[in-house]
């Protein structure tokens, strides 16, 4: 029974600290979207566009699984760095037969973001800036780009959704044009 007990201690020890290592290297811990927002952020999603939507962080895989379950002949592609989470969402999507979603286990800043229509993203503002520069310098067509919470910084958004929760979360819709 020790032996049972000190392996378990272990396993939840290994990743809690995968989770605080992920977390100091990205600057921001894998958190889920609350429902309102992922129901508010599918809601903005372009079901006539063709081509791949891409999660930019998918986390525990709360979101990309709703987009996947919701547009089945959607190719959906979520990227995640943090190890657990992400195999948590693995788990998910096989244990529901999602076959129209891809997940790694990667940084979006070192993705090809070239065949997405749609980009989805709860990241932080170190990352919006991130994906903005991502963007300017490789995006070579104009998408959709849903975020909760966080702007990016220099881009004017279409549509500044306010949630009716406690802190008024901001759903931004950009249709972003390269230059």
């Amino acid at each position: 029974m020790d032996f049972i007990a000190t392996t378990l201690f272990f396993i939840i020890l290994l990743i809690a600290l995968s989770i605080v290592w992920s977390t100091l290297k990205t600057g921001i811990s894998p958190m889920m979207s609350s429902i309102q927002a992922r129901q508010t952020m599918l809601a903005e999603i372009s079901t006539d566009e063709k081509g791949t939507l891409i999660d930019l962080g998918s986390g525990w895989g709360t979101l990309v699984i709703a987009v996947a379950k919701k547009y089945p002949n959607k190719q959906v592609v979520g990227y995640e760095v943090s190890w657990f989470p992400w195999l948590v969402s693995i788990i998910f999507k096989y244990s529901m037969g999602l076959n129209n979603l891809r997940l790694y286990r990667k940084d979006f800043k070192n993705a090809d973001l070239s065949g997405a229509t749609t980009l989805v993203c709860y990241l932080f503002p170190g990352a919006m800036v991130a994906l903005e520069d991502k963007l300017k310098h490789d995006m070579a067509k104009s998408i959709t780009i849903v975020s909760n919470t966080f702007a990016l910084p220099s881009y004017k958004p279409v549509k500044v959704i306010k949630l009716k929760d406690f802190y008024k979360t901001p759903i931004y819709v950009y249709h972003w044009q390269p230059n």
